[in-house]
């Protein structure tokens, strides 16, 4: 499983004149004349001079505009859930996951891995747990301390702020979204800087995460994709607990896999 201490995850920012909706019409234009390699957040950043047919706008103010969509979409939500995808290339290594993944408000989180091997990584806000079916031990850190990708998302739901996660939130202007018409931001995770070179987004217009991808120090890269989101389903709390089998071991202070 990937390490934990690898990635880390997001925050967007302010919102601006023009309409999602218009700047993803002229980016999917502009993408037929110059083509860029990467996968998160790209082609948001290109979305200049439609908040009026006789005012362009700035870089700076499409950023603004997205992440303060994103922050406004997981505000509103109390719970979610998601298939996922997760892709982790790097150090000798070529390994593909998935399972679903459960979020509630306040700050509590369920990975469920299914494939190619059942695992669970959980976490009730407190303290986060990572066991597979079949092990001796069972591991678990206090929550505060987790510098994993996918610990920030657990905190979208109630007060999501993507600037205040991300250093040097921007468009990536390098990287075309995986899906046409959905935009790709990119920045650093605050306090992850020495195990991250930088994290991409891809967001929808309407401001859902679809892709997480983080390019590490090392040259590695994990990708989180996300699937058939369910948005404020019925959870319930029960999802978030753990207790380690009778007779598992349980080892604190790192969840690194």
């Amino acid at each position: 499983m990937t390490s934990f201490s690898r990635t880390s995850l997001s925050d967007f920012a302010l919102l601006s004149a023009f309409t999602v909706e218009s700047a993803s019409k002229f980016m999917m234009q502009l993408r037929t004349a110059s083509n860029s390699p990467l996968r998160a957040f790209a082609a948001f950043g290109i979305c200049l001079g439609l908040a009026s047919s006789s005012r362009a706008s700035s870089p700076a103010t499409d950023v603004l505009t997205l992440s303060k969509r994103v922050d406004r979409h997981y505000n509103a939500l109390h719970t979610l859930q998601s298939e996922f995808v997760e892709k982790y290339t790097g150090n000798g290594i070529d390994r593909t996951e998935s399972g679903t993944l459960w979020i509630k408000r306040p700050g509590r989180m369920r990975w469920e891995y299914r494939e190619p091997r059942a695992k669970l990584f959980i976490t009730d806000g407190k303290t986060a747990w990572f066991y597979a079916p079949g092990d001796q031990q069972a591991r678990s850190t206090p929550s505060r301390k987790l510098d994993d990708l996918r610990s920030p998302l657990a905190y979208l739901l109630g007060r999501a702020k993507l600037e205040r996660v991300f250093e040097g939130l921007a468009l990536a202007n390098d990287v075309p979204p995986e899906t046409p018409g959905n935009i790709v931001l990119q920045g650093k995770p605050r306090g992850l800087a020495g195990h991250l070179a930088r994290v991409l987004l891809e967001v929808t217009p309407e401001g859902r995460i679809d892709r997480i991808v983080a390019e590490g120090q090392d040259d590695s890269v994990t990708e989180y994709r996300f699937l058939a989101s369910k948005e404020d389903g019925a959870i319930p709390d029960e999802q978030f607990r753990f207790v380690p089998p009778a007779g598992v071991q349980v080892v604190t202070g790192g969840l690194d896999q």
